[in-house]
């Protein structure tokens, strides 16, 4: 779509007014979340890693030896949401013998957008110092954006944890944030154009030469579609993957699939 064109920022991002049924879909998250905390037996939930209170990460390990770790970055438009609706997308890491971390952090207009990223780092960095072997990346739309900032050039992340990067998974990701001041949510997000240029990783250049790959539904909004293209075009180890059918609120599902095509994005070797 020809930013041009669009006179609707709002419209332009929204997700719940164009997807029938996605109140339903969001709020059996929750539920079902709890419901895998309950069952699944191998976990450390609310593991510190800063000084705020949304500052957590909760733990799943899998059965036998561990092959690394998988951090899930949630997403929510930086303004929704904590670890605690997704847990139970951790099934397809966990099949593959990948430890999963989920966590929270801070939300606006209570932090930058900024602030985010190094909250994220923290946890990252926190996390891997627990778990040994490599290190691979996912997140969801906003958690796209924090998952692809990690390994910017100039990323909050030690160069010894970097390194341990294999593969960085941007499913419905944002990545030039500017757009995005044009919208209502920048009241609560208080982004400058500064602001946003140095929050944007299709911006930047990448830190680190592992395969990146843009994941997103074929059914969502022109702007999401475009905004995954983005950072396929700007980075050379990024590929554009587009899941026929699949909408904002279920590009994530294959996450609970151990053979699905997005984790295999994710977990191939």
């Amino acid at each position: 779509m020809n930013d041009a064109r669009i006179t609707d920022w709002d419209d332009a991002y929204a997700n719940m007014a164009h997807i029938p049924g996605a109140d339903a879909l969001v709020e059996r998250w929750a539920p079902e979340a709890a419901a895998f905390r309950k069952t699944w037996i191998e976990k450390d939930l609310d593991v510190v890693y800063g000084e705020g209170e949304r500052q957590r990460f909760d733990v799943f390990h899998p059965d036998g030896k561990s092959k690394g770790l998988l951090v899930f970055v949630h997403g929510g438009y930086w303004l929704r949401f904590d670890k605690s609706f997704w847990s139970h997308f951790a099934v397809g890491g966990l099949a593959h013998g990948w430890t999963v971390c989920m966590p929270s952090y801070d939300l606006a207009p209570a932090v930058r957008i900024a602030t985010m990223t190094r909250q994220v780092a923290e946890a990252i960095t926190k996390a891997s110092a627990r778990v040994g072997g490599p290190v691979r990346l996912a997140g969801h739309s906003a958690g796209g954006h924090l998952v692809t900032r990690m390994i910017c050039d100039d990323s909050p992340l030690s160069r010894q944890v970097l390194d341990r990067i294999e593969t960085v998974v941007s499913i419905s990701g944002l990545h030039d944030l500017r757009p995005l001041r044009n919208t209502s949510m920048n009241k609560a997000f208080k982004m400058s154009e500064e602001d946003a240029v140095a929050e944007s990783p299709a911006l930047k250049a990448p830190a680190v030469d592992c395969p990146v790959v843009a994941w997103v539904g074929g059914a969502e909004r022109p702007e999401f579609l475009r905004q995954s293209g983005l950072l396929a075009d700007a980075w050379q180890n990024a590929t554009y993957h587009e899941e026929p059918g699949r909408h904002h609120f279920d590009v994530i599902d294959g996450l609970r699939e151990r053979d699905s095509g997005l984790v295999s994005a994710l977990l191939a070797s």
